[in-house]
C-alpha cells in the first residue's frame, strides 16, 4: 500500500487480529450494499473506513427530512435526491479512492443476481421481506455470502448466512417462505430509535469484518447461521443458531 494508505489505516495494522496482511485483504473486497438508509448509513462509513476496496450501492430511495433522524451520511441539502447518489458523494468526500458502483434500482428476483455479481459479501439492510428473500436467493445462486440486519423500535438482529454451502443455512431458512409480499411492519408506522439503528449497523459492520477477513486475519470464524438479537431497552445481546432447512426453496431440495 502507499504510504497515506499505510498512514490511514495504522490502527488496523497493529491489531494482531488485522496486521498488514489482513488490512491487504479488505483493500482487496467488494461489498454490495443494498440498502442505504438507517443501517445502510453506518455500514458504509465503517466499512469504508476500514480500507474496504470496492463498493455497489443499491436504494431506490429518495433522502427525506424524516430520514436525517438516523441516516447519518445525508444532509438536508440531499434531500429530494436519490440515495444511491448521495451516498456515493459522501464516499467520494471521506476517501476519493474508494470506487462505487451505483445502482437506483429496486431489487425483485429478476435484476438482483445482476445488481450483487461480483461482490465478496452482500450486506441487506432493507425493510420487507420480498427485497430480503431477493437478496438471499440471488446470493445463493451466486455463491455469495450475506450479511443481514433489521431493527424496528429497540430491536435489532444481524446474522451471516452461506446458503450457498452445503451445510449451511440461508435466510429464507430461517423466515421461510411465508413473506414474499412487501409485509414488514415500518419504522413510519412504528417508530424507531435513531442510536438503536447505529448499534444495529455498527455491529453489522464489525460482522462484516469478520466475514471478510476469513482466512486473512484472526478475529475468528464468521459464525454462520447464527442470528444475534439485540434489545435497547433492556441492553443485551443474545444469539441463536438457524438449522439449514433440507426442503428450503432458497438452498435446499425446493431450489
Amino acid at each position: 500500500m502507499p504510504p497515506e494508505r499505510l498512514e490511514r489505516f495504522a490502527r488496523h495494522i497493529v491489531l494482531p487480529e488485522v496486521g498488514g496482511a489482513g488490512q491487504a485483504a479488505l483493500a482487496q473486497k467488494h461489498v454490495a450494499l443494498v440498502g442505504l438508509g438507517g443501517i445502510g448509513s453506518p455500514v458504509l462509513q465503517y466499512l469504508s473506513a476500514a480500507g474496504i476496496g470496492r463498493f455497489t450501492l443499491i436504494d431506490a430511495g429518495d433522502v427525506e427530512l424524516s430520514n436525517l433522524q438516523r441516516q447519518t451520511i445525508y444532509t438536508t441539502r440531499d434531500i429530494g435526491h436519490a440515495k444511491a447518489v448521495a451516498a456515493r458523494r459522501w464516499l467520494a468526500n471521506f476517501d476519493g479512492a474508494i470506487p462505487a458502483d451505483v445502482y437506483d434500482d429496486r431489487i425483485d428476483p429478476a435484476n438482483a443476481r445482476r445488481l450483487i455479481e461480483g461482490a465478496d459479501l452482500v450486506l441487506d439492510g432493507t425493510d420487507n421481506f420480498a427485497t430480503r428473500l431477493a437478496v438471499s436467493d440471488a446470493c445463493v445462486r451466486a455463491g455469495v455470502p450475506l450479511l443481514s440486519a433489521a431493527v424496528g423500535r429497540f430491536q435489532g438482529q444481524v446474522g451471516a448466512f452461506a446458503g450457498h454451502l452445503p451445510d449451511q443455512a440461508c435466510y429464507r431458512c430461517f423466515v421461510g417462505d411465508a413473506f414474499d409480499a412487501d409485509d414488514c411492519d415500518t419504522c413510519a408506522e412504528d417508530g424507531v430509535l435513531g442510536a438503536m439503528v447505529g448499534w444495529v449497523g455498527s455491529f453489522a459492520a464489525m460482522q462484516a469484518i469478520r466475514v471478510l477477513l476469513t482466512g486473512a486475519g484472526s478475529l475468528g470464524d464468521p459464525h454462520w447461521a447464527k442470528l444475534y438479537l439485540m434489545d435497547g431497552l433492556d441492553p443485551e445481546m443474545r444469539s441463536f443458531r438457524i438449522a439449514k432447512d433440507p426442503a428450503c426453496k432458497g438452498c435446499g431440495s425446493g431450489a
